[in-house]
């Protein structure tokens, strides 16, 4: 009799170090961990144990039936930190509280920015991103009309979870694009597809045009002037987006008689009328702009005070000319 107390004392004491002793394998910065859509405890018990992040994945299995959260278990992407045991994993798990990365993505960065940035962060992949980004498919079932997410993949603050899917990373910006503009510009949904890319995409260039917020709708009335006139757009930001996402060159300081000789669809000085595509993602100042334009005949502008980000603007070239030389705008403090 005694050697039966024995023995179950000691499988008790097994079990309560399973449960309640952490798994050395965790690392000091915590171990993220994935629980997959509809797993119950025996999978994600294994899943568990295989990450490092439990010693047994028994001892999950037994424990989330004696409590009776068998079916609880929340999907998602949770950090395990050192010192946890079964018991506070599964109450992890069971708790839905998932492990978010604070991501920003500034106004005016182009998708592969937003790729580099995402991939920075552990979310995802950069290659994996501009790949979905870029998929026909995914796109149409987004109901864009365009070749590429560029221009909708909304600049704001994200909270992914690490290891996050592409497609998932992509969606929910162009959700919060839809969102966004749907709050600021009613009318914005009044517009067909085809229609809403021609804004964005106008957008995009005054996005990388504009530093002063109150120059944004005079920049859109030069652009519209223009376009009215079948008059080259011939924004700086065009050239510098062939010189650095078609080219693969690093962002130039100025930009010289060459550059704009550039033969590229993108390049507004060498091809009239809107490029094919958007060059980045517009904030919604710019997209503001493009849907409530300012009422001028301005033809021209130029950036005559480079530190207080000012505009010169004008309606003839030789009002034009007398302004100073091309600046290149940069885009979040590059």
């Amino acid at each position: 009799m005694a050697g039966m107390f024995i023995l179950a004392a000691i499988a008790c004491a097994i079990a309560m170090f399973f449960i309640t002793e952490p798994s050395a394998a965790i690392p000091e910065k915590g171990l993220y961990v994935v629980v997959r859509e509809g797993a119950g405890a025996a999978l994600v018990g294994r899943d568990l144990e295989g990450s490092g992040a439990i010693r047994s994945r028994l001892a999950f299995q037994i424990l989330a039936r004696l409590r009776g959260v068998e079916s609880a278990l929340k999907s998602g992407t949770y950090l395990v930190k050192p010192g946890m045991g079964t018991w506070q994993v599964l109450d992890l798990v069971v708790s839905g509280k998932q492990a978010l990365v604070r991501v920003t993505i500034p106004e005016g960065y182009t998708l592969s920015q937003t790729a580099a940035v995402l991939e920075k962060y552990g979310i995802c992949k950069a290659s994996d991103f501009k790949a979905i980004a870029g998929d026909a498919g995914f796109i149409a079932g987004l109901s864009i009309k365009a070749a590429s997410l560029e221009g909708y993949l909304f600049p704001d603050t994200y909270y992914f979870p690490p290891q996050f899917d592409a497609k998932e990373a992509a969606t929910m910006m162009v959700e919060a694009f839809r969102a966004k503009l749907k709050a600021a510009i009613p009318e914005a949904g009044l517009l067909s597809g085809e229609e809403l890319q021609e804004k964005v995409i106008l957008a995009s260039i005054i996005e990388r045009e504009y530093r002063v917020p109150a120059e944004a709708p005079l920049m859109a009335s030069v652009f519209y002037n223009r376009l009215r006139i079948r008059m080259a757009l011939q924004s700086c930001a065009t050239v510098v987006y062939v010189i650095t996402e078609k080219l693969g060159k690093p962002h130039p300081e100025v930009i010289y008689d060459r550059d704009l000789a550039i033969p590229d669809d993108y390049n507004t000085y060498s091809h009239r009328g809107l490029p094919p595509g958007p060059i980045c993602s517009p904030g919604l100042t710019a997209l503001g702009a493009v849907f409530h334009p300012a009422a001028t005949k301005y033809l021209y502008f130029r950036l005559i005070d480079a530190k207080a980000g000012t505009h010169h603007f004008s309606e003839t070239l030789e009002e034009h000319n007398e302004a100073t030389a091309l600046v290149v705008k940069r885009v979040g403090g590059q």
